[in-house]
């Protein structure tokens, strides 16, 4: 009996091995199973991810792919990276878009935009429009960054454009027209001042451009070698070092240094020395501060021979660079205008060389622009000084 009770023992103890082996092997085979069906789903994703590139090789394809690896990857991962309010408010992070569309000095090329100015036909299609009909100025599309202020905007710049970036705000609005010197604008002009910061501080130079100026020629070669700060003006007087200019913020171009982001700090900090008045005014008021002599900055101004506007057209074509559609109310005579402004730079470049050197055609704009037609909102009427 006792024989027999070791053997049934021993058997017992076997068959528990055997089934414990079994469970372990079991186990084993499900662990290898699902490592094979998590591998399998990461190949599928990646030659599915591949044969989209591949297949329909466009901007959107490459913007899906490239943006939702960098942003996932080091935005979920690393946060503390973007300590910026402005980049982290963005799912597509900024130091990449700007780094996407840098030269190789690491300038950019920015602009803003609203839904209002995004609709089609609008001061954005334009806006492309003269780069591509410009003189060798469409490369210069590879390093524009258009900044959304609203989604609807984002959404139209994915549309039309690679390089786009949305800088949301939560404290206003800026999807409809923002009139002059009315509250929204002042807003929306000193938020982009802010911005323009921080792109500095990350060590980008910068070409600022609103929608509203068209490119016909390259510019770089009629900027200020030593300047760190230079701008387009209303008004030229003539000499590119007199503070007596009046320049207009709508086109500048800036070089990243400890200068010119304190300049950028101190005129920010100066809306609030001068409340009720946009960026442009508050330049007019500080560009002769002992601030601006004390922190070494050099600032020039551009000569609206090449860098004209309806204030102050350059009326010579064989000379000019860009043209805004500044001293000018309401959207509907800006895109007027700027069609007008379109037709006359595609006809003078249909004209034989030696009728472009005879300067026969000049501008026929402005029209329904004018500066009788700036009549400002709800502005302050008082002078700096009060």
């Amino acid at each position: 009996m006792r024989r027999q009770g070791t053997r049934f023992s021993s058997a017992r103890a076997t068959r528990g091995l055997a089934a414990a082996d079994l469970s372990a092997d079991m186990l084993r085979e499900t662990k290898v199973l699902h490592l094979r069906r998590a591998v399998a789903a990461s190949f599928f994703f990646a030659i599915v991810s591949l044969s989209l590139l591949v297949l329909f090789g466009d901007l959107n394809s490459r913007r899906f792919f490239s943006t939702f690896h960098y942003s996932y990857s080091l935005s979920s991962i690393f946060p503390s990276a973007y300590n910026d309010p402005i980049a982290t408010s963005n799912e597509y992070p900024l130091e990449k878009v700007l780094n996407d569309a840098a030269m190789k000095d690491r300038t950019v090329i920015l602009t803003t935009l609203n839904e209002a100015w995004a609709a089609p036909d609008s001061i954005i299609d334009l806006f492309l429009e003269s780069f591509r009909i410009g003189d060798r100025t469409r490369s210069f599309l590879n390093h524009l960054v258009i900044i959304a202020l609203d989604q609807k905007a984002f959404a139209r710049c994915q549309v039309i454009h690679i390089h786009c970036f949305c800088l949301v705000s939560e404290e206003t609005d800026f999807r409809e027209e923002a009139y002059f010197m009315t509250p929204r604008y002042l807003m929306m002009m000193w938020r982009r001042i802010d911005f323009l910061r921080s792109v500095l501080e990350m060590g980008y130079n910068f070409v600022f451009t609103d929608a509203d100026v068209m490119w016909f020629r390259n510019p770089f070669p009629h900027f200020h070698v030593d300047a760190d700060f230079q701008i387009a003006c209303d008004h030229f007087t003539g000499r590119f070092d007199d503070v007596n200019n009046k320049p207009n913020g709508g086109f500048n171009f800036v070089k990243s240094n400890n200068r010119s982001i304190e300049f950028y700090k101190f005129w920010y900090s100066s809306r609030e020395t001068y409340p009720g008045y946009h960026d442009q005014d508050v330049l007019n008021f500080i560009k002769a501060h002992p601030f601006i002599t004390y922190i070494g900055l050099k600032m020039r101004f551009l000569d609206t021979s090449n860098f004209g506007g309806f204030c102050e057209p350059s009326r010579d074509l064989n000379h000019v660079c860009t043209m805004h559609a500044n001293c000018c109310f309401g959207l509907d005579s800006k895109l007027h205008d700027l069609r007008i402004m379109l037709q006359d730079w595609k006809h003078y470049l249909s004209l034989p060389p030696s009728l472009k050197k005879l300067s026969v055609v000049s501008w026929r704009v402005p029209q329904k622009c004018s500066l009788d037609s700036l009549r400002p909102h709800d502005a302050p009427e008082r002078s700096p000084e009060e």
